[in-house]
């Protein structure tokens, strides 16, 4: 089991300058969105306002980040658990000025300690990453991007590149190395996207997990500043898909996907696959009726899943928004309403407040219960990779019945 020290950090400001294609590049100033934390009556809370932008959360003292987890030890049930500590953060862990004094001070627990996203970028001198290594880290996430020199120096914006990647190569040949890389089409991916991947291999890192790169609003951009990078177009789901399984097939390097796909485990939405329809009996019987709301990406899955259920109450209606958990309310505006059950239910991590919800759903003047479902019905590439098929089964079963028991709550009987 994992626990986080969080440490904080700005993107761009606490990363060495931003990556070219960073998802928080061009912010502008947002509202606040909506979501399910705000109060019933008022619309934006710090939650789907700053958090979401992660502006001004600056890098933590290495004092209150080590009593933040102190407190997590001391009031947490980790009795029988054997821990590890994940230092993360919105900056890049790499930049953390305190980063080898908090390893040192988390040592004196005998923790092993897990270094989250970093891109290596504040990393000068290669040696740190031995004295990391001495300090108890044995799991680094890494963004690679690319092993080619110059290719970090440009589209990264990494000042010792050289340095950056040595460091990689002692994380992978030391520790648990999980690279990571987004895919920008036409630079890092084809015959570059090979070469890192082999140059991984050889270093002995463990896995890599391929990010699809987003541009516009309906990728993920939510936050104004669609396009990051003018004139790229983003590789399509289905080319991303079979790029991801060719990558696996090649390479001895446990390979995910996000938004698409792990070839190991079929994730997301495992239970889809032809061939697993025996897990299906472990959902119940469903006996309200309703209209569920996702996803471009996810939505294709989840009718798949109902349909095998052979079920006609349940229905579902996709947004034009590729990840479901990033639809807000000008996506529910494009909806058909006519499509609509009397229940309707939504993501439940969607950046949307009930009073939007329940305004934009009811304009037709139908009476309609607008509830949230489940934060999630899957797993993606970045937690399925330390995951059997067995463990993505088994959690998507749990979240599934999570699902039908709100259909069954709040649908209409039949």
């Amino acid at each position: 089991m994992q626990i986080v020290a969080d440490v904080g950090g700005i993107p761009g400001k606490d990363c060495n300058g931003f990556c070219k294609y960073c998802y928080f590049r061009k912010i502008k100033e947002i509202k606040p969105f909506g979501c399910s934390k705000c109060s019933p009556g008022i619309v934006g809370c710090s939650h789907c306002g700053e958090e979401v932008s992660e502006t001004k959360n600056e890098f933590k003292l290495p004092f209150f980040v080590m009593s933040e987890l102190q407190n997590t030890l001391m009031f947490g049930n980790y009795r029988d658990s054997k821990l590890k500590v994940n230092i993360s953060g919105g900056g890049d862990i790499s930049c953390y000025p305190h980063l080898e004094e908090l390893t040192t001070s988390l040592n004196q627990f005998s923790l092993p300690v897990h270094l989250g996203y970093t891109s290596g970028k504040g990393i000068d001198n290669h040696e740190i990453a031995n004295n990391l290594i001495k300090n108890g880290v044995d799991e680094v996430t890494f963004t690679i991007f690319s092993d080619k020199v110059d290719l970090r120096k440009k589209w990264m914006g990494d000042k010792n590149p050289e340095e950056s990647l040595k460091a990689a190569q002692i994380f992978a040949e030391s520790t648990e190395l999980h690279a990571a890389s987004v895919i920008i089409p036409g630079v890092n991916d084809g015959d570059i996207l090979r070469e890192t991947c082999a140059t991984l291999e050889d270093w002995g890192a463990k896995a890599i997990i391929l990010m699809r790169f987003a541009n516009t609003a309906n990728e993920g951009l939510i936050l104004g500043n669609a396009p990051i990078i003018k004139g790229i177009e983003s590789t399509p789901v289905d080319k991303f898909e079979d790029l991801v399984k060719e990558i696996d097939k090649e390479f001895n390097l446990r390979v995910t996907g996000t938004p698409v796909c792990d070839p190991k485990t079929g994730a997301p939405f495992a239970i889809a696959k032809d061939g697993n329809e025996v897990y299906l009996q472990f959902i119940q019987e469903i006996t309200g009726e309703a209209t569920i709301i996702s996803s471009k990406i996810a939505g294709p899955y989840i009718k798949n899943i109902f349909e095998k259920l052979e079920t006609d109450s349940v229905n579902v209606v996709e947004t034009e928004k590729d990840i479901a958990c990033l639809i807000t309310k000008e996506d529910l505006e494009t909806i058909d309403l006519e499509k609509l059950k009397t229940t309707v239910l939504i993501p439940g991590r969607s950046f949307i407040h009930q009073i939007d919800a329940e305004k934009i759903l009811t304009r037709d003047g139908v009476d309609r219960l607008i509830a949230r479902g489940p934060e999630k019905l899957s797993v993606d590439g970045e937690m399925s990779g330390t995951l059997t098929e067995e463990n993505v089964i088994e959690r998507e079963l749990e979240l599934f019945r999570d699902l039908v028991d709100a259909i069954n709550f709040y649908g209409m009987k039949k």
